[in-house]
């Protein structure tokens, strides 16, 4: 695809009112009412309608598609905990557990999700689209055969799996908070699909893996990345890491698509996770993805504090739009605040101030972790090491 066509994208956004029928537990932390919420604000700003633009209605995938990754014994135990009967067995495959609670909708509604991404998938494939959101998506740490961490089905393996099939060399660009170990797990011996997490360290964070050494085996040996960073790691941190790793590695790769998860957990104020990024880092971050004028399949993902996790997202819808600079009239205003919390004319948080102390701890070490996965990483896929280079 050439940067003319991408200049000219087709864009859908997956949702439907299916979606918003279903609840997880009052209690927990997870709320997948942001995906409607999300829409209803991008409705407001007219941004799902227009040249190149559509919604999407997805539909949920079957149980031979999820069979493409999980195994027919954890979906059999996941529907039978749905329908409120746990067993032995299906605790022990994450069933049941603080983060994986049981509740009607486990099933059905994970059903939904990894039908969404898979409707993205093949809106791409077959050139209805080029650039898709499915905030409902980003399932990340379900793994074959056990839930874990409000997942219960992997989307995101699901979509890549879709692309693979159809011959596309993947990259899957994971920027969670939370690692994304079910992805791994899944490409970990592969090499058609590059994996990139860039997340809160397991030091300090569920699920406490995602280190600088794992890094793939066998055909997959140095195709699987991970980022590890500090928490109260900030904007231009974590642009830093971005542009030093993320960058050369699609580069030099060259897949056919990028599958992209915006977990915004990533955000100061999240509830359980301890980063420290405003919202602006995206429009820079998805800018320079859609310079590499490829495919993206973009879903949602973690983001425990409800409202900066919408305009967060709908911020990224409006930066996919290309509309984002222009109308964004908060730029450079302070950040005024209107009686509907909205800032004014715009989605941007206000910049956050970083202290001597915080940069002298933060920066440094996320050199460190950069240069450990230049040095590891980079002379597999014949690039040079040095941080200079780029």
């Amino acid at each position: 695809m050439d940067l003319q066509k991408m200049n000219n994208r087709k864009l859908a956004f997956i949702h439907s009112a299916d979606i918003e029928a279903f609840t997880y537990p009052p209690d927990c932390p997870f709320r997948p009412e942001r995906a409607g919420r999300v829409r209803e604000r991008l409705a407001t700003l007219g941004l799902l309608d227009g040249i190149g633009r559509r919604e999407v209605a997805p539909r949920p995938a079957t149980r031979a598609e999820l069979e493409q990754f999980h195994t027919t014994k954890y979906i059999d135990e996941l529907q039978r905990t749905a329908n409120g009967d746990l067993t032995i067995e299906g605790f022990h495959m994450g069933l049941g557990g603080a983060d994986t609670p049981v509740f009607r909708d486990a099933y059905e509604y994970s059903c939904w999700a990894c039908g969404a991404t898979l409707t993205g998938a093949q809106l791409i494939l077959s050139g209805n689209a080029d650039t898709v959101f499915n905030p409902t998506g980003g399932f990340h740490h379900a793994t074959p055969d056990k839930a874990s961490g409000f997942c219960y089905l992997n989307d995101m393996v699901l979509g890549c799996l879709r692309l693979t099939e159809a011959g596309k060399r993947v990259l899957c660009l994971d920027l969670d908070a939370h690692h994304g170990n079910g992805t791994q797990e899944a490409f970990y011996n592969r090499n058609d699909v590059m994996t990139i997490s860039m997340h809160e360290s397991g030091r300090t964070l569920f699920p406490w893996s995602g280190f600088e050494n794992e890094i793939g085996e066998g055909p997959g040996y140095g195709y699987n990345i991970n980022v590890p960073l500090p928490a109260d790691t900030y904007d231009k941190a974590f642009l830093l890491a971005f542009n030093k790793i993320a960058v050369p590695l699609i580069r030099t790769f060259n897949p056919d698509m990028l599958v992209v998860e915006f977990g915004m957990d990533t955000l100061a104020g999240d509830p359980l996770t301890h980063l420290m990024l405003t919202n602006n880092v995206y429009p820079e971050i998805i800018n320079r993805l859609m310079s590499f004028a490829k495919p993206i399949l973009a879903t949602g993902g973690g983001g425990y504090n409800v409202e900066n996790t919408v305009r967060a997202w709908a911020l990224a819808w409006q930066t996919f739009c290309g509309e984002e600079a222009e109308n964004d009239l908060s730029i450079g205003m302070g950040g005024v605040m209107l009686q509907s919390a909205e800032w004014l004319g715009g989605l941007r948080d206000r910049e956050l101030p970083v202290h001597a102390e915080q940069r002298a701890i933060i920066e440094p070490a996320v050199r460190e972790t950069v240069q450990k996965i230049r040095q590891t990483v980079f002379p597999l896929h014949g690039l040079r090491v040095g941080m200079e280079c780029d």
